[in-house]
């Protein structure tokens, strides 16, 4: 039984962490959360085609803005993801994957790693949780609806600003809640940087 949890664990780990909310290696985090929750991870495993089915039709239509990292196109991938999933699997258990997946980001952080081309920090993380938060309400409220009425919700509460983004200028660099460029090269190995948290109609 364990080693049948553990193989469950490695193959759903590894496809959430590269088609689903990242393209790096899987964390130790993540791991662990596929072993203690197995049967979940299996559900995942099901239903994650669908969620990046919808998000690359999405991100083809230009229907929202074309940053897979720190803007609405960011938000749609967390919230649609843990709306879909949160229909089937309990919030709680996705929580914990969330937490471990950020988790993840800031270890792979310190190892230089990046995600959808940028690397991650710590506002980008709470925008991801804020938006997994969206994504949970979203779900467990509409059970029922099919996947593409699903993807309509989603896009229709993040243009009214129920979800969250980073702030950029006209040229698409991220700017300070002062509307002050931020020279990323001037952060290094920074976690901290002084990035803007906006709703998504702002």
């Amino acid at each position: 039984m364990l080693k049948s949890k553990c193989i469950i664990a490695i193959f759903i780990c590894c496809f959430i962490a590269r088609n689903a909310l990242s393209q790096q290696e899987v964390s130790k985090y993540e791991m662990r959360w596929a072993i203690f929750h197995p049967f979940a991870a299996k559900k995942i495993k099901r239903l994650l085609p669908e969620a990046m089915l919808v998000y690359g039709q999405v991100k083809n239509g230009g229907i929202l803005d074309t940053f897979e990292s720190g803007g609405k196109l960011d938000a749609f991938r967390h919230v649609f993801t843990m709306a879909l999933l949160s229909q089937t699997i309990k919030v709680r258990k996705l929580k914990k994957l969330g937490i471990a997946h950020e988790k993840g980001n800031r270890h792979h952080f310190y190892k230089g790693h990046q995600e959808f081309g940028e690397r991650a920090d710590s506002l980008a993380c709470i925008m991801d949780l804020r938006n997994n938060e969206l994504g949970f309400e979203i779900g467990c409220h509409n059970q029922l609806v099919t996947g593409n009425e699903l993807k309509d919700l989603v896009i229709t509460r993040i243009k009214a600003g129920n979800a969250w983004y980073l702030k950029r200028n006209a040229k698409n660099e991220y700017v300070s809640c002062e509307y002050i460029p931020i020279n990323m090269e001037n952060y290094g190995k920074k976690w901290f940087l002084p990035k803007c948290l906006i709703k998504t109609n702002e």
